[in-house]
C-alpha cells in the first residue's frame, strides 16, 4: 500500500561472511541451527554454507570441514532442542554452532558452555548477549548482523527531517551492500566483537566485502535448493 515501506535484507551476505569467518578462524566442525525453514532463516544458512566452502577452498582443506545443519522448528530454545545441540557439541565434537532464529541461541549457548564450544550470533551483534549469559568471555566468535536499526534511522530521517517519504512510500526493498566500507553497509559482521586474528583479520574482512560489493564474489540468495558445496553437509529434520 502507498503507506508502508517494506524492508527485507540479503541475509545470505552476512551469512557467508560468517560462514567464511569461522573457517578462516579456525574452525572445521561446524553446525547450522536454524529456527523455522523460512526465507530469512535459509538465506542466512545457505549464504553460510557457501561462506564455509568458499574458505575451505582457499586453505585446502575442504575434507577437513564438516557443517551440521537443522531447524529448531521454533524461534526459542528449549530442552529439546538444547539435548540436540548437547549432542553436538559433545558427542560429535562440533566446534560452533551458528544458531539462527530468534531466541533459539539460548539452546545453543546453553549447550557450548559445557565444553567451551563457540556460538555465531546473528541480526545484532550478539556477543554481550550470549557471553554474558553464562559468563563466557569469547563463546560469541562474530554475528551475521542485518541492519534494523539503521533501516528506521533511514526511514525517520527521510520522513521527519527530509519530507521524503514519497521515496519509499509503497515500495519493498532488498538491503544489502552500498559500499565498499563494511561498516556502511545493512549487512556485516561486527567490528569490535568478532574474534579477529592472524588468519581472519580486519583488512581480511574489508576485501572480503570490498569483493562482495565490486560484483568479483557473487553470493547466492536462490533458497529452492540447498547450494552445492564440496565440503561435507550433514543434514537432519527439524527438531519439532
Amino acid at each position: 500500500t502507498e503507506n508502508v515501506f517494506s524492508a527485507v535484507y540479503q541475509e545470505q551476505l552476512s551469512g557467508y561472511m560468517a560462514g567464511y569467518a569461522a573457517v578462516k578462524l579456525g574452525y572445521k566442525h561446524l553446525g547450522y541451527l536454524g529456527g523455522m525453514a523460512v526465507p530469512a532463516v535459509q538465506r542466512f544458512g545457505y549464504g553460510f554454507l557457501q561462506g564455509v566452502d568458499a574458505a575451505a577452498k582457499e586453505m585446502n582443506i575442504v575434507s577437513d570441514v564438516v557443517v551440521e545443519y537443522i531447524y529448531g522448528g521454533a524461534f526459542a530454545g528449549d530442552a529439546d532442542i538444547t539435548g540436540v545441540m548437547d549432542v553436538w557439541y559433545g558427542e560429535k565434537a562440533v566446534e560452533c554452532v551458528f544458531a539462527c532464529g530468534g531466541g533459539i541461541f539460548t539452546s545453543a549457548a546453553e549447550a557450548a558452555a559445557k565444553v567451551d564450544g563457540k556460538v555465531i550470533g546473528v541480526d545484532t551483534d550478539q556477543a554481550p548477549v550470549i557471553d554474558g549469559m553464562f559468563g563466557v568471555e569469547g563463546m560469541t566468535i562474530t554475528s551475521a548482523m542485518k541492519g534494523l536499526a539503521p533501516t528506521v534511522k533511514t526511514l525517520l530521517t527521510a520522513i521527519v527531517l527530509e519530507d521524503n517519504w514519497a521515496a519509499y512510500a509503497g515500495k519493498i526493498e532488498s538491503l544489502g551492500l552500498v559500499s565498499a566500507d563494511p561498516e556502511a553497509n545493512y549487512v556485516q559482521l561486527p567490528m569490535e566483537s568478532t574474534l579477529w586474528c592472524d588468519t581472519f583479520t580486519q583488512d581480511d574482512y574489508k576485501a572480503l566485502v570490498a569483493s562482495m560489493f565490486d560484483g568479483s564474489l557473487v553470493v547466492s540468495g536462490d533458497i529452492s535448493a540447498m547450494p552445492t558445496t564440496e565440503v561435507v553437509v550433514n543434514t537432519y529434520d527439524n527438531i519439532k
